[in-house]
């Protein structure tokens, strides 16, 4: 739908080329995706002209219940056409987004896509130096910053209100996590086989040319295992392989798909593709975007987009929901530590630990233990982060860095981590990964690329009644004495392979370092871009020469990620800023 012929003094405008519009004498409503009013026993659809009225009137009358009952994939604007107010939500998770800015009334204007609003807004061309900042952080640019200093992304769960001339914006669904279920394990595991098999059931829908993103770890594997138990047919999936053996997770894809019979596709991408593809992709993002993963779920779209496919079903959120991810276990180490009394470990263990000298490795351990022990979560697991373990001033231009809010990337995740109520450490985790690695990045990773590759995705695994029923299994059962996954891998144990069962977690990495010294064009383009950084001033020029010396003569690996974040950020602004043609 277009909407450029719409009057903008009838509310603010939901600019998307692909939005659909729902409207009565008294409401108008622009979305995407699938929202869903579920109150009183009905089930209710904004294309239905009926349930349209019933939703307009919740709209109008109680808008609490209006956002309390909605779910679904979904970004909306609702409008009331009488007062000029109006209500922008996107959905729990981020599947789909919302960017906004205020309009000279003080009205805000809204879309899903940033170029778009940009066009449409006095938004200038000029880069906001703390989302940039971010960028370097988190390798994207967290919500509600946007590339642009004068237009905000709504985060997920979020709503804006317009009402008498003041804008309002708040979450309006924060978990509820429980640490009590009187249910037994055998009977939880019952009703996630259940859930998962209705959600594929709905993701696939009507379409018959579908097929699956297949790693071959649990969520994927799943995910292709329930799809294939719903058809009579051979369910295709697809996976992304390297000639190199440490990243290459091609073998325990194809041990699910024998397991479950799917016709598999493989593909193994070769540096010539990252060289050919790596400027469309970096130019494919609204904001600069710097997850490497991102080229083999490129090529793995294409490839099944080529052979006909029109939707990608994606196993993204089954480690965030169910306490998958290495960094969950790391963090139990602290908690002995700290149940002792603090007296204690003041008096005692930190005086005697620190007191011993730093040439013993034991020692340096342990005091590096005790350091950490003493941070607050959420900060302690950004002790690894560069930008945490490096001084800024090292990294930035000087004058560039005083514009910069350096405090407010670890802000933003306080701010997540602390928001939900009498919440375990473990699942505060996790939540600040529903709000982060998955909407800002995971979804954005998976969702532009499909969009690139021409093909549609969805995402089984991080429904509201998935995502629900996650917050209603005790952090005992989801991570148990360090075991990942607990509670998934024993309902999974006599549906998925054996192997897949005990793999280690992996995912659509890439040999990008390593790549990166052996293939020369893709060496010249890297650097090239490295180079050209330096004449726009962000950064220190001596950090960039260290950057590039690091990584050819030692620590390939690290500073070649490095590298790929700061050559997509140099790609994307030679698109998006310098070429003008975005």
């Amino acid at each position: 739908m277009n909407t450029s012929g719409l009057s903008r003094q009838s509310s603010p405008i939901f600019f998307d080329n692909n939005a659909h519009i729902a409207q009565n004498q008294n409401i108008q409503m622009y979305y995407v995706g699938s929202p869903v009013w579920r109150t009183n026993g009905q089930v209710l659809r904004p294309q239905n002209p009926q349930d349209f009225e019933k939703i307009g009137n919740l709209y109008t009358q109680k808008k609490d219940l209006f956002l309390s009952s909605l779910s679904g994939h979904f970004a909306l604007q609702i409008n009331c056409l009488k007062t000029k107010n109006s209500l922008a939500a996107t959905d729990r998770i981020g599947v789909h987004r919302l960017f906004w800015c205020k309009s000279q009334d003080g009205s805000p204007l809204i879309s899903t896509s940033l170029s778009a609003l940009k066009a449409q807004s006095n938004a200038g061309s000029a880069l906001s130096p703390t989302a940039l900042y971010s960028y370097i952080y988190f390798h994207m640019i967290p919500s509600p910053l946007s590339i642009s200093p004068d237009i905000e992304k709504l985060p997920p769960s979020h709503s804006l209100s317009f009402e008498n001339g003041n804008i309002r914006i708040e979450p309006f669904w924060v978990p509820e996590f429980r640490e009590h279920n009187a249910l037994s394990i055998d009977a939880l595991s019952e009703n996630l086989h259940s859930l998962i098999s209705e959600s594929v059931s709905e993701s696939i829908g009507d379409e018959t040319h579908f097929a699956t993103f297949l790693s071959g770890g649990l969520d994927s594997s799943t995910v292709t295992g329930v799809a294939c138990n719903l058809t009579d047919r051979a369910v295709d999936s697809y996976s992304i392989g390297f000639d190199a053996k440490e990243y290459d997770e091609t073998p325990f894809a194809r041990e699910t798909a024998r397991h479950f019979g799917s016709q598999h596709h493989e593909y193994y991408v070769t540096p010539e593709d990252i060289f050919s593809a790596v400027p469309k992709i970096a130019a494919a993002y609204d904001e600069p975007f710097g997850n490497s993963s991102a080229m083999p779920v490129y090529y793995c779209a294409k490839v099944a987009a080529d052979n006909g496919v029109k939707l990608m079903l994606a196993g993204d959120g089954g480690d965030e929901l169910f306490a998958g991810n290495t960094r969950y276990a790391s963090q139990r180490h602290y908690q002995h530590y700290l149940a002792i009394p603090k007296v204690l470990r003041k008096r005692l263990f930190d005086h005697l630990i620190n007191a011993l000298p730093t040439k013993f490795p034991l020692a340096t351990k342990a005091q590096n233990y005790i350091k950490q022990a003493d941070m607050p979560l959420p900060d302690r697991m950004q002790i690894y982060n560069f930008l945490y373990r490096h001084d800024p001033l090292e990294i930035f231009d000087k004058d560039y860095l005083a514009a910069i809010d350096t405090p407010m990337p670890l802000e933003l995740l306080r701010e997540q981590y602390n928001r939900p109520e009498n919440a375990s450490d473990l699942n505060r985790m996790l939540y600040l990964d529903w709000q982060f690695t998955l909407a800002d990045n995971d979804l954005r990773k998976v969702s532009s690329m499909c969009e690139l590759a021409g093909v549609d995705v969805a995402y089984p695994l991080i429904t509201d009644r998935l995502m629900d029923f996650s917050c209603d299994i005790p952090s005992a059962l989801k991570l148990n004495k360090g075991n990942l996954r607990y509670f998934f891998r024993y309902a999974m144990q006599e549906f998925l392979p054996q192997a897949t069962l005990k793999k280690s977690k992996h995912g659509f990495g890439l040999p990008f370092g390593v790549w990166l010294k052996d293939y020369q064009p893709l060496h010249d383009l890297a650097y090239d871009s490295l180079e050209k950084l330096k004449s726009r001033h962000f950064f220190n020029p001596d950090f960039i020469d260290k950057v590039r010396h690091m990584h050819s003569s030692t620590h390939a690996s690290y500073y070649g990620e490095l590298i790929w974040i700061m050559m997509m950020l140099e790609l994307w602004i030679s698109s998006h800023q310098d070429n003008g043609n975005r």
